[in-house]
């Protein structure tokens, strides 16, 4: 009798996760291109460059691709272009000069998305890599403008190849006759000092409009 039972509550396990599979949402692959306003957090010990901080506005291009694993469930996986980066405005404690500081990254950030209704909530880690990158020193009335390759290697006033941190945002969906529209905005967070001589972490925030059709098919359903 005690097998007859454990056999049929795992039965009705298994009908309830068919039920959820079969029920999954659907599949979107979008193209992501944007413009991404970001800066970096020098930290406490440089609280005097807060008053010189400004939004440098970044190149974003790739790819986001959604799978749904239950009504309320999907996973978001992306991989994009992304220049990252800040700039200071002239008189700063750190140069003197209005300066731009460009990373041109790789980015992959993998997020569980939660649906309520219309609305929906994501979040998760994301790694990137630098591939190179630019300081920029624009023209004054007294000094010209100057531009920098800078440099991986260790050196002091370097910067580190690899970079890592944490994305959350919010979202609204809208079902169209035979497309999906989304309104995604999110916030990335940087762990990382990217920076060898001082405390330089990426901050951004991002607002995309994602226009796409579903796929015929749920990688994540069950077959």
């Amino acid at each position: 009798m005690k097998v007859v039972a454990i056999s049929k509550k795992y039965l009705l396990v298994l009908c309830c996760m068919a039920s959820l599979q079969l029920t999954a949402q659907k599949t979107y692959f979008d193209v992501l291109i944007n413009l991404v306003p970001g800066n970096f957090h020098y930290g406490e010990a440089n609280d005097d460059l807060k008053d010189f901080k400004k939004n440098l506005n970044g190149l974003q291009a790739g790819v986001s691709l959604r799978a749904g694993v239950t009504p309320n469930l999907s996973l978001v996986s992306e991989f994009y272009f992304l220049i990252k980066g800040g700039r200071l405005t002239e008189g700063n404690p750190l140069t003197d000069l209005p300066t731009k500081t460009r990373l041109y990254t790789l980015e992959l950030p993998a997020l569980a998305r939660v649906h309520l209704g219309k609305f929906y909530f994501n979040a998760g880690p994301s790694v990137a890599y630098n591939l190179a990158g630019k300081q920029i020193f624009e023209e004054t009335e007294s000094t010209p403008k100057e531009s920098y390759k800078l440099l991986f290697d260790g050196s002091e006033g370097s910067y580190n190849r690899w970079d890592a941190g944490v994305q959350i945002g919010v979202g609204y969906e809208f079902k169209l006759k035979k497309a999906h529209l989304a309104l995604d905005l999110r916030y990335s967070h940087g762990l990382v000092n990217v920076a060898n001589d001082m405390e330089k972490r990426n901050r951004y925030l991002n607002f995309n409009v994602l226009i796409s059709k579903p796929w015929k098919t749920n990688p994540l359903a069950k077959k």
